[in-house]
């Protein structure tokens, strides 16, 4: 037997009233589309390691979202064939309005979700969910990209993986490592905090989950995880993507507007950079301008003497050294002498970064056009200056100057979470 979208999940559970009659402690979701030929496995896979290593009632919730296949026939038969199986089928797709739709209505204390393919080892799943139980933190994220994770992918995934992450420091000031790892756990009373905030139905769910969660001075475990991952994957990363890119808009906007509102991370000082994004922005491009223009300056004035790529390096190494010390003080806030001189190192290898942007840019006219007027030059370096100005801010703001954390609060979990795991306020 299956619910509708709107019926409740409670009347998929005659398994439940036989053979679990406890309220489970833990509700863990596998939302499917499409997943005939995985399901069965990794379900059967789930169950057995749940019942073999948990120690407290659980539920498996698998949340079909409007499958054309044999999906919903087979999650049946395994709600009926498993103890402790549920099923809750939705007439659209879509993960998180899956995850909204399940945890909204589930009783357990912990809430918890993971892909069908199982790419993470279920291993960590009792790290997963252990700080949760014992009340020491709110949420709990695997991530892939700290130190003790092993991941098994392909290098297409890893650096998108790995850009997405960083633009979410960058624009948002999110400190969680890995935002789409599909392997998340939440207090089942966090949840109903945080559920009727999130606008995202599709992938972006999970972001907007943590975004606002940190906002809202909640800990975020993190679990470093082995991960393995599923060549057969339909994700289509291209409108993942773009729609990920649309939430971190949205997202900006909205707490730039005070729609959403915006408190000060716990965990920061907040007298060592300026709030804000939007100030932050419009500090950087002020400086941008002024060093742009004494950049331009600079290279006409030594274009002759020196030639094109020697007066581009001399006019960048000078600029950058002057732009480096007057965003570390008018765009970042950071005064006094200490850490100007790893600030300025630092500084020097964006610098770099620049240096290959426009020496390229330079390269590739002069292979074109042998003698380009000047006015040519002056139009691709412009060019090439304003990409590597947008890198400079990022790498500005996420790695020279980024926000410094104050106090960093550990707990000592359950002997079975692992010693080495940590409670980051």
């Amino acid at each position: 037997m299956t619910t509708t979208a709107d019926s409740p999940v409670t009347a998929l559970r005659p398994a439940l009233v036989d053979h679990a009659p406890r309220r489970p402690v833990l509700d863990v979701v596998v939302p499917v589309h499409d997943e005939q030929d995985d399901l069965v496995p990794s379900v059967e896979r789930l169950h057995a390691h749940l019942a073999s290593t948990f120690p407290y009632p659980f539920r498996i919730t698998i949340a079909d979202n409007a499958s054309t296949d044999r999906t919903l026939v087979l999650a049946v038969e395994l709600s009926q064939r498993l103890p402790g199986v549920a099923v809750v089928h939705l007439a659209e797709k879509g993960r998180g309005r899956a995850l909204r739709r399940v945890w909204s209505a589930s009783d357990a204390e912990v809430l918890a979700y993971t892909d069908v393919d199982l790419s993470t080892d279920l291993a960590a799943l009792l790290p997963l969910v252990a700080p949760l139980i014992s009340g020491h933190s709110d949420l709990a994220i695997g991530t892939r990209l700290a130190r003790g994770s092993r991941v098994v992918r392909g290098p297409k995934r890893e650096v998108i993986s790995r850009c997405y992450n960083l633009l979410l420091r960058t624009t948002l000031a999110t400190r969680f490592s890995d935002a789409q790892c599909g392997f998340k756990a939440i207090r089942a009373d966090r949840a109903r905090e945080l559920l009727p905030l999130v606008e995202d139905t599709g992938w972006f769910f999970d972001t907007e989950l943590l975004v606002l969660a940190e906002r809202r001075g909640l800990r975020i475990h993190e679990v470093p995880v082995d991960w393995v991952d599923d060549p057969d994957s339909r994700v289509d990363i291209v409108s993942t993507a773009v729609e990920d890119i649309r939430g971190i808009v949205r997202l900006a906007r909205g707490m730039a507007s005070g729609r959403i509102p915006v408190t000060g991370l716990p965990g920061y000082s907040g007298d060592d950079v300026p709030r804000g994004l939007t100030t932050q922005l419009v500090r950087f491009a002020v400086v941008g301008v002024a060093s742009t223009l004494a950049y331009l300056a600079l290279f006409l004035l030594l274009r002759g003497p020196m030639g094109a790529q020697g007066a581009n390096f001399a006019a960048l190494l000078l600029t950058a050294i002057g732009n480096t010390a007057v965003n570390r003080r008018f765009t970042f806030g950071v005064r006094g002498a200490v850490d100007r001189f790893r600030h300025q190192l630092q500084g020097l290898l964006v610098f770099a970064l620049g240096l290959a942007l426009t020496a390229g840019s330079l390269a590739v006219l002069h292979a074109t056009a042998p003698e380009p007027q000047r006015w040519v030059e002056v139009v691709v370096l412009v060019g090439a200056n304003v990409t590597a100005t947008l890198l400079r801010f990022l790498l500005f703001r996420s790695w020279v100057f980024p926000r410094r954390a104050t106090a960093t609060t550990a707990v000592a979990l359950p002997t079975q979470a692992g010693p080495d795991q940590r409670i980051a306020r």
